[in-house]
């Protein structure tokens, strides 16, 4: 899939209603609050219209779609962090875990989508992401 040039918000105003784009947005400010990454804009294939990719080191942090009900959040995590995961699983939502068991696992990795429709899973993408690679941006 080709990049894109980065999506507007008059654009982003189109696809999700106003309380999922102050989602979206506080989301966003949450990432970059935490990591230092490049933000690659994509197309979105099946899974929406455009997709938002944190990177850095040509590795992808976390996967954020703009979707009309909800944002969806892919982390894809290999053999290593899904130990990681296993290991502090008591410490996540049931919403959380029942995503993680019942995500598809790759040659390259488990695929774990989640939809956040309000703030209760955004919550979580810090421990989520930190599992991944440790935040990198001194508070």
């Amino acid at each position: 899939m080709p990049k894109i040039e980065a999506v507007g918000a008059a654009e982003l105003r189109e696809i999700m209603p106003l309380p999922i784009l102050t989602l979206w947005n506080k989301l966003i400010a949450q990432i970059e609050g935490l990591y230092e990454m490049e933000q690659v804009w994509d197309n979105g294939g099946k899974a929406a219209k455009y997709v938002l990719r944190f990177r850095r080191g040509g590795k992808t942090l976390v996967t954020l779609f703009p979707k009309e009900d909800a944002i969806g959040i892919l982390v894809i995590y290999g053999k290593d962090e899904r130990g990681k995961f296993e290991a502090k699983r008591g410490s996540f939502s049931k919403e959380i875990t029942t995503a993680y068991d019942q995500a598809r696992t790759y040659h390259d990795g488990k695929w774990i989508t989640f939809y956040a429709p309000n703030e209760k899973i955004t919550r979580a993408l810090p421990a989520l992401l930190a599992i991944k690679r440790k935040p990198n941006r001194k508070s």
